[in-house]
């Protein structure tokens, strides 16, 4: 916390970050490797609709 400059800018952070890692957190081991590239790729095309 001490690299944030004000106290907002943690919230921001971590709410930004939970967003992006819950859209991409697959859990891996619980997919083949094909089935978890399709799911990957489909998230990452999703959230760059969203980002754009």
């Amino acid at each position: 916390m001490a690299k944030f400059l004000s106290s907002k800018s943690p919230q921001k952070f971590a709410s930004i970050h939970a967003s992006f890692h819950n859209h991409f957190n697959q859990e891996r081991h619980l997919y083949d490797r094909r089935n978890f590239k399709l799911n990957r790729t489909a998230a990452l095309e999703e959230w760059c609709q969203l980002a754009a």
